[in-house]
Protein backbone atom coordinates (compact mmCIF):
# COMPACT_ATOMS: atom_id res chain seq x y z
CA UNK A 1 0.00 0.00 0.00
CA UNK A 2 1.68 3.45 -0.71
CA UNK A 3 1.30 5.95 1.80
CA UNK A 4 1.47 9.90 1.46
CA UNK A 5 1.82 13.03 3.65
CA UNK A 6 -1.52 14.99 4.51
CA UNK A 7 -0.82 18.66 4.34
CA UNK A 8 1.47 20.19 6.92
CA UNK A 9 0.43 17.86 9.50
CA UNK A 10 2.74 14.85 9.84
CA UNK A 11 0.61 12.06 9.47
CA UNK A 12 1.01 9.56 6.60
CA UNK A 13 -2.02 7.92 5.30
CA UNK A 14 -2.70 5.16 2.82
CA UNK A 15 -4.38 6.51 -0.96
CA UNK A 16 -6.80 3.85 0.17
CA UNK A 17 -8.50 4.65 3.84
CA UNK A 18 -11.57 2.44 5.32
CA UNK A 19 -14.78 4.67 5.57
CA UNK A 20 -16.66 3.07 8.11
CA UNK A 21 -20.39 4.41 7.41
CA UNK A 22 -21.34 0.98 5.99
CA UNK A 23 -20.85 -0.16 9.67
CA UNK A 24 -23.43 2.20 10.89
CA UNK A 25 -25.50 0.31 8.01
CA UNK A 26 -25.97 3.48 6.10
CA UNK A 27 -26.30 1.58 2.98
CA UNK A 28 -27.47 -1.72 3.64
CA UNK A 29 -27.94 -4.05 6.62
CA UNK A 30 -24.56 -5.54 7.44
CA UNK A 31 -23.57 -8.55 9.49
CA UNK A 32 -21.98 -7.23 12.93
CA UNK A 33 -19.57 -10.02 12.95
CA UNK A 34 -18.76 -9.36 9.02
CA UNK A 35 -18.86 -6.11 9.67
CA UNK A 36 -16.20 -5.95 12.71
CA UNK A 37 -13.98 -8.89 10.37
CA UNK A 38 -13.62 -5.86 7.53
CA UNK A 39 -11.91 -3.08 10.13
CA UNK A 40 -9.62 -5.78 10.39
CA UNK A 41 -8.80 -6.94 6.96
CA UNK A 42 -8.22 -3.23 6.29
CA UNK A 43 -5.95 -2.88 8.64
CA UNK A 44 -4.09 -6.00 7.74
CA UNK A 45 -4.03 -4.60 3.98
CA UNK A 46 -2.71 -1.51 5.21
CA UNK A 47 -5.90 0.70 5.11
CA UNK A 48 -4.66 1.97 8.66
CA UNK A 49 -6.86 5.58 8.05
CA UNK A 50 -10.25 5.27 9.50
CA UNK A 51 -12.88 7.50 8.61
CA UNK A 52 -16.67 7.73 10.80
CA UNK A 53 -19.17 10.45 12.00
CA UNK A 54 -21.75 9.86 15.06
CA UNK A 55 -24.11 10.50 11.93
CA UNK A 56 -22.93 6.87 10.65
CA UNK A 57 -26.00 4.46 12.13
CA UNK A 58 -26.73 7.68 14.49
CA UNK A 59 -23.52 6.55 16.73
CA UNK A 60 -23.75 2.86 15.96
CA UNK A 61 -20.68 3.54 13.59
CA UNK A 62 -18.30 4.77 16.19
CA UNK A 63 -19.79 1.89 18.74
CA UNK A 64 -18.95 -1.03 16.56
CA UNK A 65 -15.48 0.85 15.70
CA UNK A 66 -14.88 0.90 19.67
CA UNK A 67 -15.61 -2.84 19.47
CA UNK A 68 -13.49 -3.57 16.66
CA UNK A 69 -10.29 -1.27 17.66
CA UNK A 70 -10.63 -2.71 21.69
CA UNK A 71 -7.65 -4.78 21.17
CA UNK A 72 -5.91 -2.92 17.98
CA UNK A 73 -2.77 -1.35 19.52
CA UNK A 74 -3.92 2.91 19.02
CA UNK A 75 -0.52 3.58 17.13
CA UNK A 76 -1.42 1.11 14.92
CA UNK A 77 -4.40 3.25 13.05
CA UNK A 78 -5.50 7.40 12.49
CA UNK A 79 -8.68 7.89 13.36
CA UNK A 80 -10.66 10.74 11.78
CA UNK A 81 -14.53 11.73 13.00
CA UNK A 82 -16.63 14.30 12.64
CA UNK A 83 -19.53 16.36 14.60
CA UNK A 84 -22.25 18.40 13.50
CA UNK A 85 -24.69 16.48 12.24
CA UNK A 86 -26.33 13.60 13.88
CA UNK A 87 -29.30 12.96 11.66
CA UNK A 88 -31.31 13.73 8.43
CA UNK A 89 -32.03 16.88 9.35
CA UNK A 90 -30.69 16.92 12.28
CA UNK A 91 -27.15 19.48 12.76
CA UNK A 92 -26.06 21.34 15.92
CA UNK A 93 -22.12 22.99 15.30
CA UNK A 94 -22.79 25.14 19.08
CA UNK A 95 -19.56 25.51 20.62
CA UNK A 96 -21.08 23.13 24.11
CA UNK A 97 -21.97 20.06 21.19
CA UNK A 98 -18.58 20.49 19.60
CA UNK A 99 -17.36 19.67 23.67
CA UNK A 100 -19.93 17.34 24.49
CA UNK A 101 -19.90 15.39 20.53
CA UNK A 102 -16.24 14.94 20.52
CA UNK A 103 -15.92 13.50 24.29
CA UNK A 104 -19.15 10.90 23.41
CA UNK A 105 -16.92 9.90 20.16
CA UNK A 106 -13.95 8.92 22.25
CA UNK A 107 -16.06 6.75 24.89
CA UNK A 108 -17.72 5.49 21.56
CA UNK A 109 -14.63 4.66 20.20
CA UNK A 110 -12.30 3.78 23.62
CA UNK A 111 -9.64 6.38 22.62
CA UNK A 112 -8.68 9.08 24.16
CA UNK A 113 -8.01 11.39 20.85
CA UNK A 114 -9.49 11.44 17.34
CA UNK A 115 -6.51 12.50 14.58
CA UNK A 116 -8.70 14.21 12.61
CA UNK A 117 -12.13 15.91 13.67
CA UNK A 118 -13.99 17.53 11.09
CA UNK A 119 -17.43 19.42 11.16
CA UNK A 120 -19.53 17.13 8.57
CA UNK A 121 -21.80 18.49 5.96
CA UNK A 122 -21.43 22.11 6.90
CA UNK A 123 -23.41 23.44 3.75
CA UNK A 124 -26.91 22.90 5.81
CA UNK A 125 -26.49 25.14 7.83
CA UNK A 126 -25.06 29.15 8.29
CA UNK A 127 -21.21 28.93 7.40
CA UNK A 128 -20.47 31.99 9.37
CA UNK A 129 -21.11 29.91 12.43
CA UNK A 130 -18.76 26.95 11.34
CA UNK A 131 -15.73 29.73 11.43
CA UNK A 132 -16.71 32.04 13.96
CA UNK A 133 -18.27 29.33 16.93
CA UNK A 134 -17.30 25.81 15.64
CA UNK A 135 -13.41 26.15 14.45
CA UNK A 136 -12.86 27.61 17.89
CA UNK A 137 -14.37 25.63 20.20
CA UNK A 138 -12.38 22.64 18.44
CA UNK A 139 -9.05 24.36 18.15
CA UNK A 140 -9.87 24.33 21.83
CA UNK A 141 -10.29 20.97 21.96
CA UNK A 142 -6.63 20.71 20.04
CA UNK A 143 -4.89 22.54 22.81
CA UNK A 144 -5.86 19.81 25.56
CA UNK A 145 -4.95 16.82 23.38
CA UNK A 146 -8.08 15.56 22.68
CA UNK A 147 -8.47 16.41 18.75
CA UNK A 148 -5.13 16.38 17.09
CA UNK A 149 -6.36 17.65 14.04
CA UNK A 150 -9.03 20.25 12.67
CA UNK A 151 -11.20 20.20 9.02
CA UNK A 152 -14.32 20.81 7.28
CA UNK A 153 -16.41 18.49 4.91
CA UNK A 154 -18.82 18.52 2.34
CA UNK A 155 -20.37 18.32 -1.10
CA UNK A 156 -19.93 21.86 -2.74
CA UNK A 157 -16.65 23.11 -3.38
CA UNK A 158 -17.08 26.78 -2.85
CA UNK A 159 -17.42 26.18 0.92
CA UNK A 160 -13.75 25.15 1.31
CA UNK A 161 -13.11 28.60 0.08
CA UNK A 162 -15.47 30.12 2.01
CA UNK A 163 -14.05 28.61 5.05
CA UNK A 164 -10.38 28.72 4.53
CA UNK A 165 -10.40 32.75 3.51
CA UNK A 166 -11.69 33.14 7.31
CA UNK A 167 -9.81 30.59 8.90
CA UNK A 168 -7.41 28.03 8.95
CA UNK A 169 -7.72 24.31 8.49
CA UNK A 170 -5.40 21.51 8.44
CA UNK A 171 -7.57 19.39 6.10
CA UNK A 172 -10.85 18.60 4.13
CA UNK A 173 -12.90 16.16 3.03
CA UNK A 174 -14.19 16.09 -0.33
CA UNK A 175 -16.67 13.73 -1.74
CA UNK A 176 -17.68 12.95 -5.14
CA UNK A 177 -15.43 15.55 -6.56
CA UNK A 178 -12.80 13.55 -7.89
CA UNK A 179 -14.26 10.75 -9.62
CA UNK A 180 -14.05 9.56 -13.16
CA UNK A 181 -17.37 12.37 -13.70
CA UNK A 182 -16.56 14.79 -11.37
CA UNK A 183 -13.16 16.29 -11.46
CA UNK A 184 -13.51 19.55 -9.27
CA UNK A 185 -11.65 18.52 -6.47
CA UNK A 186 -8.88 18.87 -8.86
CA UNK A 187 -9.02 22.67 -10.09
CA UNK A 188 -9.09 23.97 -6.20
CA UNK A 189 -5.97 21.94 -5.44
CA UNK A 190 -3.77 25.20 -6.08
CA UNK A 191 -5.89 26.73 -3.68
CA UNK A 192 -5.86 24.38 -1.21
CA UNK A 193 -2.14 24.00 -1.38
CA UNK A 194 -0.85 27.57 -0.89
CA UNK A 195 -2.98 27.03 2.11
CA UNK A 196 -1.25 24.29 3.39
CA UNK A 197 -3.86 21.78 3.80
CA UNK A 198 -4.35 18.46 3.86
CA UNK A 199 -6.37 16.96 1.09
CA UNK A 200 -8.80 14.09 1.49
CA UNK A 201 -10.85 12.16 -1.27
CA UNK A 202 -13.75 10.04 -0.86
CA UNK A 203 -16.57 8.36 -2.22
CA UNK A 204 -14.53 6.95 -5.88
CA UNK A 205 -17.61 5.32 -6.84
CA UNK A 206 -20.50 8.09 -6.54
CA UNK A 207 -22.54 6.45 -4.66
CA UNK A 208 -22.66 3.05 -6.84
CA UNK A 209 -22.99 5.16 -9.60
CA UNK A 210 -19.53 4.22 -10.78
CA UNK A 211 -20.20 0.48 -10.12
CA UNK A 212 -22.23 -2.27 -11.91
CA UNK A 213 -25.12 -1.89 -8.43
CA UNK A 214 -28.02 -0.37 -8.80
CA UNK A 215 -28.33 2.93 -7.59
CA UNK A 216 -30.18 3.73 -3.72
CA UNK A 217 -33.42 5.14 -4.39
CA UNK A 218 -32.22 8.80 -3.12
CA UNK A 219 -29.59 9.06 -5.79
CA UNK A 220 -29.86 12.28 -6.85
CA UNK A 221 -28.24 11.31 -10.72
CA UNK A 222 -30.38 12.54 -13.78
CA UNK A 223 -32.20 10.35 -16.34
CA UNK A 224 -28.83 11.53 -18.75
CA UNK A 225 -26.57 10.81 -15.93
CA UNK A 226 -27.63 7.68 -15.57
CA UNK A 227 -27.52 7.00 -18.83
CA UNK A 228 -24.19 7.57 -19.58
CA UNK A 229 -22.67 5.96 -16.30
CA UNK A 230 -24.41 2.67 -17.46
CA UNK A 231 -22.98 3.14 -21.17
CA UNK A 232 -19.62 3.62 -19.40
CA UNK A 233 -20.43 0.27 -16.80
CA UNK A 234 -21.23 -1.84 -19.95
CA UNK A 235 -18.27 -1.03 -22.48
CA UNK A 236 -15.72 -2.10 -19.24
CA UNK A 237 -17.59 -5.10 -19.00
CA UNK A 238 -16.79 -5.91 -22.24
CA UNK A 239 -13.28 -5.43 -21.65
CA UNK A 240 -13.40 -7.36 -18.77
CA UNK A 241 -13.31 -4.82 -16.34
CA UNK A 242 -14.98 -4.05 -13.64
CA UNK A 243 -16.26 -0.01 -13.68
CA UNK A 244 -15.14 0.05 -9.76
CA UNK A 245 -11.99 -0.55 -10.48
CA UNK A 246 -11.20 1.58 -13.13
CA UNK A 247 -13.12 4.32 -10.51
CA UNK A 248 -11.02 3.42 -7.45
CA UNK A 249 -7.48 3.78 -9.89
CA UNK A 250 -8.81 7.11 -11.41
CA UNK A 251 -9.59 8.59 -7.74
CA UNK A 252 -6.49 7.48 -5.92
CA UNK A 253 -3.77 8.44 -9.04
CA UNK A 254 -3.42 12.46 -8.05
CA UNK A 255 -0.62 12.40 -6.08
CA UNK A 256 -1.67 16.03 -4.11
CA UNK A 257 -4.63 14.35 -3.03
CA UNK A 258 -3.15 12.07 0.18
CA UNK A 259 -6.01 9.88 0.42
CA UNK A 260 -9.52 8.28 -1.11
CA UNK A 261 -11.93 6.96 1.33
CA UNK A 262 -14.54 4.59 0.46
CA UNK A 263 -16.11 2.05 2.96
CA UNK A 264 -17.63 -1.81 2.93
CA UNK A 265 -18.78 -4.02 5.84
CA UNK A 266 -17.93 -7.06 3.84
CA UNK A 267 -13.94 -8.30 3.79
CA UNK A 268 -14.16 -9.31 0.63
CA UNK A 269 -14.75 -6.14 -1.24
CA UNK A 270 -11.94 -4.51 1.27
CA UNK A 271 -9.49 -6.98 -0.45
CA UNK A 272 -10.79 -6.22 -3.74
CA UNK A 273 -9.94 -2.85 -3.61
CA UNK A 274 -6.19 -3.30 -1.71
CA UNK A 275 -5.64 -5.27 -5.05
CA UNK A 276 -6.97 -2.89 -7.28
CA UNK A 277 -4.89 0.27 -5.91
CA UNK A 278 -1.88 -2.41 -6.60
CA UNK A 279 -2.50 -2.99 -10.02
CA UNK A 280 -1.53 -1.24 -13.40
CA UNK A 281 -4.60 1.68 -14.80
CA UNK A 282 -5.46 0.75 -18.14
CA UNK A 283 -5.11 3.72 -19.66
CA UNK A 284 -6.49 3.05 -22.68
CA UNK A 285 -9.93 2.10 -21.57
CA UNK A 286 -9.20 5.28 -19.15
CA UNK A 287 -9.20 7.54 -22.22
CA UNK A 288 -12.40 5.46 -23.67
CA UNK A 289 -14.65 5.92 -20.34
CA UNK A 290 -13.66 9.35 -19.97
CA UNK A 291 -14.51 10.32 -23.44
CA UNK A 292 -18.19 8.41 -22.90
CA UNK A 293 -18.54 10.61 -19.75
CA UNK A 294 -17.25 13.66 -21.46
CA UNK A 295 -21.19 15.29 -21.80
CA UNK A 296 -21.93 14.45 -17.99
CA UNK A 297 -18.09 15.64 -16.89
CA UNK A 298 -18.10 17.93 -14.00
CA UNK A 299 -22.42 17.79 -13.65
CA UNK A 300 -23.26 17.66 -9.61
CA UNK A 301 -26.32 18.48 -7.76
CA UNK A 302 -27.75 21.01 -5.40
CA UNK A 303 -26.67 19.64 -1.21
CA UNK A 304 -27.49 21.45 1.93
CA UNK A 305 -28.62 25.66 1.44
CA UNK A 306 -28.63 27.05 -1.69
CA UNK A 307 -26.15 29.70 -1.23
CA UNK A 308 -23.87 27.49 -0.09
CA UNK A 309 -23.57 25.60 -3.44
CA UNK A 310 -21.84 26.28 -6.65
CA UNK A 311 -23.04 27.74 -9.58
CA UNK A 312 -23.61 25.36 -12.65
CA UNK A 313 -21.36 25.91 -15.91
CA UNK A 314 -23.68 27.60 -18.30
Amino acid sequence: MEYRELGQTGLKLPVVSFGASSLGQEFRQVDINEALRAVHVALDLGMTFIDTSPFYGRGMSEVLLGVALRDVPRERYVLGSKLGRYDVQHFDFSAKRVIESVDVSLHRMRTDYLDICLCHDIEFVDMAQIVEETLPALRKLQTQGKVRYVGVSGYPMQMFRYVLDRAPLDVILSYNHYTLQNTMLAELLPYLKEKGVGVMNAAPFSARLLTNATLPPWHKATPDVRARCRQAADHCRARGVDIAQLALQFSIRHPDMTTCVTGSASPERVREWVTWAEQPLDETLLQEVLAILKPIHNWFYIEGRPENNDTPAG
